[in-house]
C-alpha cells in the first residue's frame, strides 16, 4: 500500500515560500516603477525549473550577502507572484482571475518553459473563454506568433479566419502581422477567398515590410524584385497559381512574374494555353469552398441585443472620435453586467445588480420593432442616492432598425440634470434627463408596461430625441461595464 500525502506536501512547500531566513536568491521582477522584489530558495527553482536552472548557472550575480539576484523587467510582479507560488505549490487558481491575466500567465509560463501550465492555460482560454478571444482577437492572435508555441490557439483562430478572412486582411494590422502568422493562414486549403485576392494581399503585405519600395512600379529596379522575392520566399510556394484565372494572371500576378520562379512562370503560360500538357511545377489543390458554417467554438454571444459593430460605435461615441472604430480595433471591453431574461425585470433589480457600476451602457430592445434605444452613463448607478446627478459626458442614441445605418446619437446638452436617481427604486430604472430616456413599471416588470419612455423634453437636457413615438415595452434590455482592453 501506497499513502500519498500531496496536498500537504503542497502546503509545505507553500510555506516555505515565506520562509525570510534560509533564502538565498532575490528576484527582482517588474519595470522600475512597479518594480517588486522576492526571495526565492536555489534548490527548489533548479528542481522545479530548467529555465531558472540555466539562470541561476549561467547568469548571475551575488550581492553583498551572497543571495544569487535574477531580474524579470519584462514579467509583471504580479503574474511573477503567482509563478513563484506555482513553482513551491504546484497550484494555479483562476477562479477570481480576469482573461487578459490568464493570457499574460499563459505567455509568461511559456517563456520560463513551464510547458504543462502554458498548454492546461491555453487549452482552458479555448474551452472557457472563447467568446473573450474572439472580442479581443487581434490582442491575442498578434502575440501567440512571438514564439510559435501556441499550436491550439493558432488552430482556433485560424478556424475563424478561414471562414472570415476579412476579420485579418483587411485590418489595420495586417501589414504587421508575423510572418509565421500569415504562412499558416495561407496553408489552409479553406481558406474562403479567391486566389487572385490572395495574391493581392501577400504583395500588399511583402511591400509593407520594404518601405523603401518605389510607388509605381515601372520605377522598381530589379534589386527592388529581388527584395520583395527574398521577403515573401515562404509565402510564395504556398499560392495556388494555377487557380487563378488567366485575365486575373495577366492582370495581378505578370506585373511581378520576376518575383516568381521562371520555371513555374513558363508553366503557368503553357498550362492556360495547352492545359492537359504536363508541368514541371508542382500543381498545389484548389482551396475548398465550404457548403456549410465551421464549427464554432464561442460559448455565446456578449450580448443578445447588440452586435460587435454596435459596440464599436458606442466605443467610439465615448471617445468622441470623429470616425467610428472597428469590431477589431474596438479598445474596449463590454462587460456584461445584467440581461433581463435572465436576472428578471423589476426595477428593483436594476439597482441592486448595476449599484456601484460605473462607465456603464444600457442598451433595450423594444417590443415590435428591430429598434434599439440606450444610454450611456459615466459615473457610478447608486441604489441609495437619490435626486439629479451631474455628467458632462452622459449620451442617449437608438439604432432604428437594427442596423448600424440609421441611427441617432444625442449627447448630453444640461450636464446638471443628464440623470435621475429616483427615491422611487421600484417603479423606476435608469433616467436619463427629464422623460428622454427612462425605463419605468408600476408593475415591477419593464415588459409589462408601456411605461418606458423616449420623448423629447422640454428641459432638454439632452440635445434631441432619439425616438419619434413616446412610450415602448421591451422584449429584453441588457448592461454593460465598459472596460479598456489590456493591451
Amino acid at each position: 500500500m501506497i499513502f500519498k500525502f500531496l496536498d500537504k506536501l503542497s502546503q509545505d512547500f507553500s510555506e516555505l515560500l515565506n520562509d525570510k531566513e534560509e533564502y538565498n536568491v532575490i528576484i527582482e521582477a517588474g519595470q522600475e516603477q512597479n518594480k517588486k522584489t522576492f526571495t526565492a530558495h536555489s534548490t527548489v527553482l533548479r528542481y522545479r525549473s530548467s529555465h531558472f536552472n540555466k539562470e541561476l548557472t549561467n547568469n548571475v550575480i551575488n550581492d553583498d550577502n551572497n543571495n544569487k539576484i535574477i531580474t524579470k523587467p519584462n514579467i509583471s510582479a504580479q503574474i511573477f507572484e503567482i509563478i513563484l507560488k506555482y513553482i513551491y505549490s504546484g497550484i494555479i487558481n483562476t477562479e477570481n482571475m480576469d482573461t487578459s491575466t490568464l493570457v499574460e500567465l499563459m505567455t509568461v509560463a511559456n517563456e520560463l518553459d513551464f510547458d504543462g501550465l502554458s498548454e492546461k492555460l491555453e487549452n482552458y482560454l479555448i474551452e472557457f473563454k472563447a467568446s473573450w478571444l474572439r472580442i479581443h482577437f487581434t490582442f491575442v492572435y498578434h502575440s501567440i506568433f512571438k514564439n510559435n508555441a501556441f499550436l491550439n490557439l493558432e488552430k482556433f483562430y485560424n478556424d475563424i479566419i478561414a471562414k472570415h478572412p476579412s476579420i485579418i486582411f483587411e485590418s489595420a494590422e495586417f501589414t504587421s502581422l508575423h510572418e509565421s502568422a500569415l504562412v499558416s493562414i495561407l496553408r489552409r486549403d479553406d481558406l474562403q477567398m479567391k486566389e487572385s485576392e490572395i495574391w493581392d494581399y501577400i504583395i500588399k503585405w511583402g511591400t509593407a515590410q520594404n518601405p523603401a519600395l518605389p510607388e509605381k512600379l515601372e520605377e522598381w529596379s530589379d534589386e527592388n524584385f529581388t527584395n520583395l522575392k527574398t521577403t515573401l520566399q515562404q509565402c510564395l510556394p504556398l499560392i495556388r497559381y494555377f487557380h487563378i484565372s488567366n485575365l486575373e494572371l495577366m492582370d495581378k500576378v505578370k506585373p511581378y512574374k520576376k518575383i516568381i520562379d521562371r520555371q513555374l512562370w513558363n508553366d503557368l503560360k503553357q498550362h492556360f494555353i495547352i492545359p492537359d500538357r504536363p508541368v514541371e511545377s508542382i500543381i498545389l489543390p484548389p482551396r475548398l469552398i465550404l457548403t456549410q458554417e465551421l464549427p464554432t467554438r464561442i460559448n455565446e454571444p456578449f450580448s443578445t441585443i447588440i452586435n460587435e459593430e454596435h459596440a464599436a460605435i458606442i466605443s467610439s461615441w465615448i471617445d468622441n472620435r470623429t470616425t467610428s472604430y472597428s469590431f477589431i480595433n474596438n479598445p474596449y471591453e463590454f462587460q456584461l453586467i445584467l440581461r433581463g431574461s435572465k436576472d428578471g425585470f423589476a426595477p428593483r433589480t436594476f439597482w441592486d445588480i448595476c449599484n456601484g457600476h460605473s462607465n456603464t451602457i444600457v442598451v433595450v430592445k423594444i417590443e415590435g420593432t428591430n429598434e434599439i434605444v440606450g444610454g450611456f452613463n459615466p459615473v457610478a448607478w447608486s441604489n441609495t442616492r437619490n435626486g439629479w446627478v451631474r455628467t458632462d459626458k452622459s449620451f442617449i442614441f437608438s439604432f432604428k432598425d437594427d442596423t448600424i445605418q440609421n441611427l441617432i446619437l444625442s449627447r448630453v446638452k444640461n450636464e446638471n440634470k443628464a440623470l435621475w436617481y429616483s427615491h422611487d427604486k421600484d417603479t423606476y430604472g435608469p433616467y436619463f434627463g427629464w422623460d428622454e430616456f427612462m425605463m419605468r413599471s408600476d408593475v415591477f416588470n419593464f415588459t409589462l408596461d408601456r411605461l418606458n419612455w423616449c420623448r423629447s423634453s422640454i428641459n432638454n437636457c439632452y440635445k434631441k430625441s432619439i425616438r419619434t413615438n413616446d412610450d415602448f415595452s421591451i422584449t429584453d434590455y441588457e448592461v454593460f461595464e465598459i472596460v479598456k482592453k489590456s493591451i
